[in-house]
């Protein structure tokens, strides 16, 4: 299964949400592969720095290597039972302003490459899950993302502008598409922390919410909050990434 973390906007918590939610299902026992899709501001590198290979992600989609070379097995920490691999996007400034400038022509091949690469992440390297961290909004990379996933999540806050946002892409985008998807409202106050508390109000999405988690102001600011399931499972925040593995898995 191919699984997309996906928002309109930036600063959601998609990023921590997958990153959790792909330690988790690998701490299971369960073969994990975690890909960077947002080009135009990677992440994951920053977390997973010490494991880089030579090769991007982007690499892989320009063809200058095989996706062997760009997956770097993270599986020591945490001593996971399982395997965690990871293919992160190149944060050079240089590399950002190439993928910004690649045309429909190079975006529809990418399409062909990423579902090419379904079947052998799956039939050939064994995966039980694919994570895709994918960019905000529609862009390119975000789009090739939902069309190759099986399901995607909607991170959204409960800010208006956001809400709206998700709305617009699940009318335009996701319905045509016809793929399975799930709304994720997160960093939401605690005063609507419940899903009977958000159903009563007036602006939401059509879509049902699949699950609601709380604004935590305690995780802390550092790396290891982007383990911070593995390493403190009974905090609020980790219980509700423990039970979306659930849903899941």
């Amino acid at each position: 299964m191919i699984i997309t973390f996906h928002s309109y906007k930036g600063g959601t918590g998609k990023t921590l949400l997958s990153v959790n939610l792909a330690s988790i299902l690998a701490s299971r026992g369960k073969k994990i592969c975690l890909f960077d899709f947002d080009f135009s501001a990677p992440s994951l590198c920053t977390i997973f720095k010490k494991n880089q290979k030579k090769f991007w992600l982007n690499d892989f989609l320009n063809r200058a290597c095989k996706i062997d070379r760009v997956l770097n097995c993270c599986s020591s920490i945490y001593d996971m039972k399982g395997n965690l691999y990871v293919g992160l996007a190149n944060p050079s400034t240089e590399a950002i302003r190439d993928m910004s400038a690649k045309d429909r022509k190079w975006e529809m091949q990418a399409l062909g490459i990423m579902l090419s690469l379904k079947t052998y992440l799956f039939d050939k390297l064994d995966f039980d899950y694919v994570i895709l961290d994918t960019s905000p909004g529609l862009r390119y990379s975000s789009i090739n993302s939902i069309f190759t996933s099986d399901v995607s999540f909607i991170v959204t806050s409960l800010e208006r502008s956001d809400l709206k946002g998700s709305q617009f892409m699940l009318e335009d985008l996701y319905k045509l598409f016809k793929k399975k998807t799930k709304i994720i409202l997160n960093k939401v106050p605690f005063d609507f922390s419940s899903l009977k508390q958000i159903e009563k109000l007036p602006l939401i999405v059509d879509e049902p919410v699949e699950m609601v988690i709380p604004c935590f102001c305690d995780l802390p600011e550092s790396d290891s909050k982007f383990f911070f399931a593995l390493k403190y499972p009974n905090h609020a925040f980790s219980k509700s990434v423990y039970e979306l593995a659930e849903k899941i898995d």
